[in-house]
């Protein structure tokens, strides 16, 4: 089953696509001659994936789904929550100038304070319908990155209970603990279920 997956960012497509498994295969914005920027500027990671699939389901007639993810700092009162992607001042998502921005934001704040959790939401639209997949995992902010793998925030991201990073985890297990893992979990459950 083809379902339209609003990314273009390969990380997250083959990262989503591993959990998914090959029952359904993801089709990318581009691949349905959908080429410009979706909009998402809702104050919540909910409207912001429901924002983005609206726009795809608009556009295609497709079942489709959108994601959005933040990374929400207790110490930054939750910051940079909803504008993770786009938390460096400048153009587009620049995940480098974002951690190096988080980093400095939280140079004063002690080890036991460093706490914080992705969150990742989905809005599936499947035959008009939309449903809500939420994933969370809870960790805490290292003090300079560590490792080259993942992408966003991962190298400076220790999820609870782990000695590794994201960045420094393979796909299976990052996928298997991670906010999107979570999130994509449930998708795919609730998927399976309907096409079973």
């Amino acid at each position: 089953m083809k379902i339209v997956f609003a990314t273009n960012n390969a990380h997250k497509l083959s990262e989503v696509q591993e959990i998914l498994g090959d029952r359904f295969r993801l089709v990318t914005p581009r691949e349905c001659g959908v080429t410009e920027e979706i909009p998402e500027n809702e104050p919540t990671l909910e409207g912001n994936a429901l924002q983005k699939a609206r726009y795809l389901y608009r556009k295609t007639g497709a079942d489709c789904f959108a994601d959005d993810t933040g990374l929400e700092v207790d110490a930054l009162d939750g910051a940079p929550g909803v504008h993770s992607a786009r938390y460096a001042p400048g153009e587009g998502h620049d995940f480098a100038a974002n951690t190096t921005l988080l980093l400095k934001n939280m140079e004063q704040v002690p080890e036991e304070k460093r706490t914080a959790r992705f969150r990742t939401v989905i809005a599936l639209i499947l035959d008009g319908k939309e449903y809500l997949f939420e994933g969370e995992v809870r960790g805490k902010i290292l003090r300079a990155p560590d490792g080259e793998g993942g992408f966003g925030y991962d190298p400076v991201f220790l999820p609870e209970g782990y000695d590794q990073t994201f960045a420094r985890m393979d796909m299976h297990t990052k996928n298997s603990i991670s906010h999107r893992g979570r999130a994509v979990a449930r998708l795919a459950a609730f998927l399976k279920e309907r096409f079973a």
